[in-house]
């Protein structure tokens, strides 16, 4: 240990010496971007191994039931990975990013590295309905978090290659480097600047080029255009960009509606066993919804309907378009019931292929109800361009759902329907619901990061390192003699807090408002802390941003502020010459 301690020291030394920080930047975007590649790659095919062995041989070749019993039996065996070997929450792998990058500037914990490999695929592969976007994210972002401590990075570097790892992971996925760039933008509000651009650029070629060297120009979804859009077909699109919008917006609550009602599962055992019966019940009724869902995506993108739904239990008649409609339709309708319950239940997993599946499914569906009015459509454009919606109003994402759909076709034909589709669908979600299934939480905490770089620095600070404690407080029956020789002798501070017995805040004492009476001993018993205390307006602990205390400071016109806990009781002071230095350092550590 201590030698490579020595080791590191000595290419540290080296590195200042002989490579700029540029350049260091760069080297280290393709290093984090070649580990992303790798970490998605060895996610992706655990995955894939699992499927293999259990849904496509078990089931398959010996029974059917096995679709209830797999799910149950993997998301029981994450639950013991988390509580045995990893013994922490891994959380969703980019909510939990972006938190790590506002309030932890972009340190992020080692078992962050390994935790989503170990549980992602056991999830996934069981026949859990989620996808591996999410796992791949945390993986990467990780990585890159453990290069940029290990090579002592300044934060704003930390911050690039968690960036880069983002985009690494997606363009490892989807052999989408241009969409990998913007959804890393997007997502995480990096600057559009050369600076940023570059190491992007290179984390995600670094990432691609590690997909195509293991796995070949083996596309996740095998298509090649052959349609071009239509100029009147332009309506038909609108009618799917709306019915996009509104399917974001049902993703969206259904999503949160089913996780608050799990909450309410005090035992977490009474809750895995719940949800785990919940999402086998549904895997056993609908099959297809046994994991990720990319062979119904291929299979409508090939116009192929009845081969996505051949596992369905029962005898229908895949030649009648009305039936198929109905049963794409409950498939997709019911993809997020068994994404969120696999996530109740402590499945470990994402939504970005859950949400691609439920808008091709409703693409689809779509083209074959215009068709059967006599109209001639594109299924396999619509199937794609339902994608784009669907992503453009679930992840809030609009340029990643265009450019990921543009380059998966090979080609930019579709890209008026695309922005179309994209842009409407995003902004009838945007109106109803306001920040995406990524954000929700971090937003209503004040933790999201945005492009606006002043409130991103102020949300970064942490209010812990600014209280001051070296206050001498007062108790509400103190006489003015009292007040004097218990807390005025021992202070150094002009302000003195005011407490009851219960420890809570009541106000404060100004030594420039006693000054006047301090030395008439005729007063020292008939003056109270009660006649010479102010009320003061108070910083709550834990629940006001840094922004709601610069917004106090500037209604008060004060220097100091005091600071309580939810139930009233006084923690210390806030000076606001110390939050402007704690405010500008972070403004130098981020942006230099």
């Amino acid at each position: 240990m201590l030698r490579s301690k020595k080791i590191l020291k000595k290419i540290l030394i080296w590195r200042y010496k002989h490579i700029s920080e540029r350049q260091f930047e760069y080297i280290l975007s393709v290093f984090v971007g070649f580990l992303a590649g790798i970490g998605t790659l060895v996610l992706k095919n655990l995955t894939y191994f699992f499927e293999w062995v259990l849904e496509g041989n078990l089931i398959k070749d010996y029974h059917y039931s096995f679709y209830f019993l797999f799910p149950i039996i993997g998301l029981f065996i994450v639950h013991y990975i988390k509580k045995i070997i990893l013994k922490k929450d891994i959380g969703h792998g980019i909510s939990t990013t972006l938190q790590a990058v506002s309030k932890k500037s972009g340190i992020i914990e080692q078992y962050k590295m390994y935790a989503s490999i170990l549980t992602a695929p056991i999830t996934v592969g069981f026949g859990g309905s989620v996808g591996l976007q999410g796992p791949a994210v945390s993986t990467g972002a990780a990585l890159g978090s453990g290069i940029a401590q290990l090579f002592h990075v300044n934060t704003k570097t930390r911050m690039l290659l968690i960036g880069c790892a983002t985009a690494g992971a997606m363009s490892s996925m989807f052999q989408a480097p241009i969409a990998a760039i913007i959804f890393a933008i997007e997502i995480f509000s990096l600057d559009m600047a050369f600076t940023y651009l570059v190491p992007l650029l290179l984390a995600s070629v670094s990432a691609v080029v590690t997909s195509y060297f293991f796995l070949g120009q083996n596309l996740l979804f095998k298509l090649k255009l052959t349609d071009s859009f239509q100029i009147q077909d332009i309506v038909f699109y609108i009618l799917l960009a709306i019915v996009t919008g509104f399917a974001s917006v049902y993703f969206s609550k259904i999503y949160f509606a089913i996780i608050n009602f799990f909450r309410r599962f005090k035992n977490p055992f009474y809750k895995l066993l719940w949800s785990s019966l919940a999402i086998g019940l549904l895997l056993f009724l609908i099959p297809p919804l046994y994991g990720e869902g990319y062979d119904i995506i291929n299979n409508l993108l090939a116009n192929n309907a009845s081969k996505a739904l051949r596992n369905l239990p029962y005898a229908i008649d895949t030649t009648d378009v009305w039936t198929v409609i109905l049963f794409l339709l409950i498939i997709g309708v019911l993809k997020v019931v068994a994404m969120t319950t696999t996530f109740a239940a402590g499945g470990v997993g994402g939504i970005f292929i859950p949400t691609l599946v439920m808008g091709s499914i409703l693409g689809n569906v779509i083209a074959k109800f215009i068709k059967q009015f006599g109209f001639s459509i594109s299924e396999t454009n619509f199937t794609l361009i339902g994608m784009t919606g669907l992503m453009a109003g679930v992840l809030h994402a609009p340029l990643t759902a265009i450019f990921l759909i543009a380059e998966i076709t090979g080609g930019y034909d579709l890209f008026v329907p695309l922005m179309l589709v994209s842009a409407i669908s995003y902004a009838i979600t945007k109106y109803f619901v306001s920040n995406s299934i990524y954000t929700i939480e971090l937003a209503q905490r004040g933790e999201l990061i945005t492009h606006d770089k002043d409130k991103n620095v102020m949300m970064m600070m942490d209010i812990d390192k600014v209280i001051e404690h070296n206050f001498v407080t007062i108790s509400e029956t103190m006489t003015l003699g009292e007040m004097l020789k218990n807390a005025v002798t021992k202070s150094s501070r002009n302000i003195f807090p005011v407490l009851n017995e219960k420890a809570q805040f009541l106000g404060i004492v100004l030594l420039d408002d006693i000054r006047p009476i301090m030395f008439d001993q005729k007063l020292y018993t008939s003056v109270t802390v009660l006649d010479v205390m102010k009320s003061a307006p108070a910083v709550i602990f834990n629940t006001d941003t840094t922004e709601q205390v610069m917004q106090k400071f500037k209604e008060s016109s004060a220097w100091n502020l005091p600071v309580v806990d939810d139930k009233g009781r006084y923690i210390g002071f806030i000076s606001k010459s110390k939050l402007l230095s704690v405010y500008r350092t972070k403004l130098l550590e981020v942006t230099s």
